[in-house]
């Protein structure tokens, strides 16, 4: 078996400084509602940009998930859930399955689901933006529970949410960006060039089709494929959108098949990745025709659900890249994961891990701990601190925040194909057969 992997560097743009005096009033007016413990300048949480989020002494700080816990995509949601929980749990700096504190305070999540729909996305969003207890959310898993709706309510408060699997290029787009937005997830932009280069130079196919699901992360990635694979010399000979409850994909794969393509992108979630893969099997003229998917297909239901259909099945998602990841703490990690939650049923675990240990890091920067016991944390100085996030060394990665909320500046993608429906996901991620190689920007990426 021949491994090889994509890696890539994301360009950094410019990083954020946190400045202690934001946290100050300036106009020298009202009562401060806190004293600094240490004797040092009050925060006036009634004028301070976006105010604060401020625990009394022995009272929790309350966090959020707001991920695919139910439905066809709970194995996404659930499995960043669990991340997150061992993120709470390694805050005294072991995996003992009890939960370490923060600045002296419990940690208490409130768990929402995102549905992963933009109506999750505006619904759970809206229920924790009215909460002023919340501090941070880790979320969404789905770019289109994202975009334009959690984003935007949770901005609007003041809010980080930090997504661990969020992938469409918009989210951290300049003209989209919000500003209470970050991802430890990687950059889609990235993750189409390099399918498009494996599927134009490696495979040598020079005909494809593409399926996309409508939500902004597979729209992305196959109009993202589209813009490389032509800018290579392919052709794009269809390109076909569905709705992700359908359950009948013959009469479109029928059609396909009339364009001839060589291969079939068909970058969505399960199960209408699966089932794809299922009933092309039943179209006589897509015979030798090849298939892929991206990392929405990329969980222990694509398995489930394909059985037999996924053997030849060509997948991209992400892996751990180089940094915190050769240090032991990622097996210890791994260890502990299996042992709590048993094998990881989705790819960005880890990168809620990090998301999580993001925000934590961001608040021991911004927080003010007062002199009974409660603490002030400035909204606007945390965020800051967060897009201020240099070189961590991250269970994903190393990762260097720039100023639009991508976190991964050095990213690794894995193109493998299954061979088996009894092949494992290992760790997260895809343990089929590693094939393929690149190294690339972000900035290269979206210069075309």
């Amino acid at each position: 078996m021949k491994f090889r992997t994509i890696m890539r560097g994301l360009a950094i743009a410019s990083v954020l400084t946190v400045v202690a005096a934001a946290c100050s009033s300036d106009n020298g007016g009202g009562d401060a509602s806190s004293s600094a413990s240490d004797g040092g300048s009050a925060v006036d949480c009634a004028t301070v940009d976006l105010g604060c989020a401020e625990y009394a002494s022995g009272a929790p700080i309350r966090m959020g998930t707001l991920l695919a816990i139910s439905g066809d995509v709970a194995t996404l949601g659930q499995d960043s859930q669990n991340g997150v929980v061992l993120g709470i749990d390694y805050l005294d700096g072991t995996f003992d399955g009890t939960p370490g504190q923060l600045l002296g305070h419990d940690v208490e999540l409130q768990n929402e689901d995102d549905l992963c729909s933009k109506e999750g996305g505006q619904t759970g969003g809206t229920k924790l933006a009215s909460d002023p207890t919340i501090l941070a959310v880790v979320g969404t898993s789905c770019s289109s529970s994202a975009q334009g709706v959690a984003d935007t309510i949770l901005s609007a408060k003041g809010i980080p949410l930090i997504s661990p699997s969020n992938t469409a290029a918009g989210l951290t787009s300049v003209e989209k960006h919000q500003p209470f937005y970050a991802r430890t997830a990687q950059n889609d932009a990235i993750q189409a060039k390099v399918v498009a280069d494996f599927v134009y130079a490696e495979l040598g196919l020079k005909n494809a089709a593409t399926i996309h699901d409508e939500s902004p992360y597979a729209e992305g990635l196959t109009s993202g494929f589209k813009t490389f694979y032509e800018a290579a010399g392919g052709t794009v000979t269809a390109e076909e959108a569905i709705e992700s409850t359908e359950t009948d994909f013959k009469p479109l794969l029928t059609s396909i098949a009339q364009t001839n393509p060589d291969l079939i992108y068909l970058p969505n979630f399960n199960p209408a990745c699966a089932l794809i893969a299922k009933q092309a099997q039943d179209i006589p003229d897509l015979s030798g025709v090849k298939l892929m998917g991206s990392d929405g297909c990329l969980a222990t239901t694509f398995l489930d659900q394909a059985g037999d259909a996924g053997k030849g099945f060509y997948m991209s998602g992400p892996i751990a890249s180089p940094g915190g990841t050769t240090s032991d703490l990622l097996k210890t990690y791994n260890a502990a994961y299996k042992d709590q939650f048993g094998a990881p049923t989705a790819s960005f675990n880890t990168n809620a891990f990090d998301a999580f240990n993001l925000i934590a890091q961001a608040v021991t920067a911004a927080a003010i701990e007062n002199s009974d016991g409660s603490i002030s944390i400035p909204r606007q100085a945390m965020m800051d601190a967060i897009l201020a996030t240099s070189d961590y060394a991250g269970l994903s990665g190393t990762l260097t925040c720039n100023e639009t909320g991508d976190c991964q500046s050095v990213a690794t993608v894995n193109i493998g194909v299954y061979t088996s429906p009894e092949v494992p996901i290992e760790g997260g991620n895809l343990d089929a057969k590693p094939i393929f190689n690149e190294e690339l920007t972000l900035a290269e990426a979206l210069g075309g």
